[in-house]
């Protein structure tokens, strides 16, 4: 009886089984043999594309430009989660609180969340224009700077202003999944923590961390996943320049594919960066295991 319960638990999920190998098994095998040829836009037509192993892997490394739009990648998701991780946890912690105010405030906040990304890149490049730009407006009438900054022309600030638009974007995320996390944790336990003289900073590091740390490794993972593949926000904004400043893996690998038609060396930079998400989700899985041993 048992054995035949598990079989019939292994045919319904038959179904959602072949839709994800059709959907995402099938495109990451065929971009993968896509990456180990030399498919551009000269042969791709012809079919007298070859084999070349992992060559085009072996290229992207030794090339600068590609070394840069890896280092951009990790910059922009290391800044990115931790201002997103920290704010965000900051309002949760904040809205735990029952007042007036916080309705109509976390409504406001959740706005930049619930609008799409694109419609939140075009507001970012108006938010940081040369002429016009709430930024410089802002800055110029408090005094702090004598003309305009060029935000998303200087490769100095272009990422800058790509990470603030980002964690605009990204905090009312966190903010939700660490406020569905912090009230999963009883107030009798704070209460017993007051009886036994048990100070606010006590209640902090010995109660709501050690509580809360499931949800925050569920933010932090989902978080990276989501940033460290961004693509339309910066695309939208900078195009990725200027002069490569705030290409990440996702924009460079479409650059590759769309606009150069190096479709094989496109393809091994998806590879690429499908494998470092990787990693991050097997690190995660155990993080998690560990946590439930």
């Amino acid at each position: 009886m048992e054995k035949r319960r598990r079989y019939e638990g292994y045919f319904f999920i038959l179904p959602g089984l072949l839709y994800v190998l059709l959907v995402l098994g099938y495109p990451l095998v065929y971009n993968f043999v896509l990456s180990l040829k030399n498919i551009n836009v000269k042969n791709f037509n012809a079919g007298t594309a070859t084999f070349v192993g992992l060559q085009n892997y072996q290229e992207l490394f030794s090339h600068d430009v590609f070394l840069l739009v890896m280092k951009n990648t990790f910059v922009f998701t290391i800044f990115s989660l931790i201002f997103q991780f920290i704010i965000g946890f900051l309002f949760a912690m904040y809205f735990q609180k029952k007042s007036t105010l916080s309705g109509p405030m976390r409504g406001l906040i959740l706005i930049s969340y619930m609008i799409p990304t694109s419609v939140a890149g075009l507001l970012g490049k108006n938010i940081f224009a040369i002429d016009g730009g709430v930024v410089n407006d802002l800055l110029l009438k408090v005094g702090l700077i004598d003309k305009p900054i060029d935000w998303l022309i200087s490769s100095g600030t272009a990422m800058f202003a790509v990470i603030a638009i980002n964690c605009w974007i990204g905090i009312p995320y966190n903010m939700l999944l660490m406020t569905s996390g912090l009230s999963n944790i009883s107030a009798d336990v704070y209460e017993s923590a007051s009886i036994d003289g048990a100070n606010v900073f006590q209640k902090f590091f010995f109660i709501t961390l050690p509580l809360v740390k499931p949800a925050m490794l569920a933010v932090l993972m989902l978080g990276f996943i989501y940033t460290f593949k961004a693509f339309d926000l910066m695309f939208i904004m900078t195009k990725g320049g200027p002069m490569n400043a705030t290409d990440t893996m996702g924009t460079y690998a479409y650059q590759l594919s769309f606009q150069k038609f190096e479709f094989s060396k496109g393809a091994a930079a998806a590879i690429i960066l499908f494998l470092c998400l990787f990693i991050v989700g097997v690190f995660y899985l155990r993080l998690i295991s560990k946590e439930e041993d």
